[in-house]
């Protein structure tokens, strides 16, 4: 699920040719990270590992800067912790991929230069951009054809005994 979504956003968003990775962890895990890599020794609910340096201007490369290749373009690392996420779901009363998919976003957001933690009017704008997102990608999947089951649709073989 987080796969397509994950996809269905970068082709929102027109970075279609990007490379995104998604790490599902446990608390313990994102723990450990962000008291590497934040200097926060707690567990947390999603973090961001840009490839890229410097901001993101929203463009992709023709090549990829980093091989000077013809290749997707690295974005970066989204890791989620699922034991945060499904707590956080319970105490909000929604179901956990619900939750999932907006960790991803809140993750995807951050790898493209947005940070809550800046100013309150930049949390707005953050914040905001999140439910656009979310708002977009939920009318993408509606249109997107459901998988129907190939064996109900299969005549059954008339049996000659």
């Amino acid at each position: 699920m987080l796969r397509r979504e994950a996809k269905s956003l970068l082709a929102i968003l027109d970075l279609g040719a990007a490379e995104l990775s998604i790490i599902l962890t446990d608390d313990g895990a994102i723990r450990q990270l962000n008291r590497d890599f934040r200097g926060k020794d707690m567990p947390t609910d999603v973090l961001s590992f840009p490839q890229l340096d410097g901001a993101f201007d929203g463009s992709l490369p023709a090549c990829n800067p980093i091989t000077d290749a013809p290749s997707p373009l690295p974005l970066g690392d989204i890791v989620i912790s699922v034991d945060t996420a499904r707590c956080q779901a319970a105490a909000l009363h929604q179901p956990a991929a619900d939750r999932l998919r907006t960790l991803l976003i809140h993750g995807l957001l951050h790898l493209l230069g947005y940070d809550h933690e800046r100013s309150s009017s930049a949390a707005r704008r953050m914040f905001a951009r999140e439910r656009e997102l979310a708002a977009r990608l939920d009318q993408r999947i509606a249109r997107m054809p459901r998988k129907t089951n190939v064996a109900a649709k299969v005549p059954r073989a008339n049996r000659h005994s």
